[in-house]
Formats: C-alpha cells, structure tokens, sequence
C-alpha cells in the first residue's frame, strides 16, 4: 500500500495553510497513497509562539479539525495530522495535538507531544522554549490504520528512543514523525536519528518536516522522507511544498521480526 509524507511551509495565514494542505492532500490521493502525514504545526505557525495558543480546539471540534475530517471523507484517505493546537487545562498553554483520521472521516485517536523543545543550540543563538507555551502530553498513543499498527510521535519525540521502544512494544510496525526541526539541527541529526528509530525497532518511519522560512523568524529543515524497517531510505525530497510517497508492505516489519529476532534478545536488568 502506498503512504505519504506531506512536507509544507506553513505560516500565520490559517486559511492559506489549510488550502496548500488540501491541494498536497488532493495530490497524495490521485497517487493512490491511503495513509497522509502532515507535518508539525502544519495549519498555523504565528510571529510568536504564543499566537496558537488562541486557535486551539477541543479534541473533535474546530475549523482545523473540521477540514481534517471533511478532507478524509473527500478524498478516501487517512490523515495523521502532524499537529495543531489542542485546548489545555492550563489556560495559559496548549497542547501539540496529532490526530488521526479514517477514509471516512472519524477520528481514531489522539496523541499529545510528551517531550517538549527545550534547548539552547551549541555555538548558535537559537533559543527554544516549547514549555512556554505548550503543555505536555502524557499518553503513548498507537493507532491500527491501513498501514499497520501505526505509533504517534512528534518532533522532538524523536530523540528519545525509549519512546518508539514502549510504542513497539504496543504493536506499532509504523512510526509517524511529523516535524518541524530546525535547520541546525536538521543538518546534523534528523536522517541519523529517522533511521536509528527504524532500524532499532525493525519498523517503517513516516516522517514529513516543515521547510524554510517562517513568520517567526525561524528555518527548518525539510527533507522529508520515508524510511524502511532495514533502514533503507524509500523516499525523499529536501526542499519545497511535496508529497514524497512511498510503497509500504505492511507485512514486512513482522517478518523481520521474525527473521531477525532482535527484539526478542533483550536483556533487562533484574532491580
């Protein structure tokens, strides 16, 4: 079956992101793609960080949600929706909100980004502070599409490998990275990282990114792709608005499994 990873350049203009997403989404259909992942804050990326806090929806209702769910149904696919902003409890923060979406038009789960981007980059005035704005999310999430057991992640997710270890360990043979990483980081990390994710825990890694620049001031990296359980890199484009797209066996990463049983040589520690 054939998947997608949707790279986009999103900015402050809501309306102008939902469009460019549903002409990358309407394209991904007529490649016969059933599974679309957007990236990280694909409808909205303000001047400031704290601009999203004021679109944020409840889980099942809102604009972004309601173009979600209507593009599904439209086009017969299923959407993995990056992220967009999620009301928290804390009035002050909102939440990195992934939701997935069925052809027809349902929502079947909800994963909120547990890790949030707290840095400052070595030998670069870059500052992030993702906690000033954002709330985190506390659940592992994983979702049966037609691609398989897919497990949710988001951005800086990425880097914290005990993650997709747990998600494995829930049935995910699919990880979804929807991101927006940072053309410094980007540089040095994002490949590296996508395929240690695939390769440790023999799984298939969809991961559409953001690129260039944005209403913040901020650039990031692109390079969206699809990587192989093997580690293989499947699909791949550096720059501009794209559908990079793929042909999953959503049998294979079993079978590996299976031949290769690493997952099953686990040692662990007895306390």
């Amino acid at each position: 079956m054939r998947v997608a990873a949707i790279q986009m350049n999103s900015s402050d203009d809501l309306d102008g992101n939902l469009r460019a997403a549903d002409e990358l989404l309407t394209e991904a259909s007529c490649r016969d793609v059933r599974l679309a992942v957007l990236p990280e804050n694909f409808a909205f990326i303000g001047v400031d960080d704290a601009d999203k806090i004021a679109l944020a929806e409840e889980e099942g209702a809102g604009p972004i949600q309601d173009f979600l769910a209507d593009a599904a149904r439209r086009l017969q696919l299923w959407i993995v929706s990056g992220s967009l902003p999620l009301v928290s409890p804390k009035p002050d923060l909102c939440f990195g909100g992934c939701v997935v979406f069925g052809a027809d038009g349902s929502a079947y789960g909800t994963y909120r980004k547990i890790h949030l981007f707290d840095v400052d980059l070595p030998d670069s005035d870059e500052s992030y502070r993702e906690s000033a704005t954002m709330d985190r999310g506390r659940e592992r999430v994983v979702v049966d599409t037609p691609a398989g057991c897919t497990g949710l992640s988001i951005c800086y997710d990425l880097r914290f490998p005990e993650l997709y270890r747990e998600l494995t360990c829930m049935g995910a043979t699919v990880f979804t990275v929807p991101a927006a990483f940072t053309e410094t980081t980007g540089r040095a990390h994002w490949q590296p990282l996508l395929r240690a994710r695939a390769i440790e825990n023999l799984a298939y890694v969809i991961a559409p990114g953001q690129f260039g620049a944005h209403p913040n001031g901020r650039t990031t990296w692109g390079h969206s792709q699809i990587v192989d359980p093997w580690g293989q890199v499947l699909a791949e484009q550096a720059e501009g608005a794209c559908v990079v797209d793929a042909e999953l066996d959503p049998g294979l990463p079993s079978r590996l499994r299976e031949q290769f049983p690493v997952l099953e040589h686990r040692y662990e520690r007895q306390a």
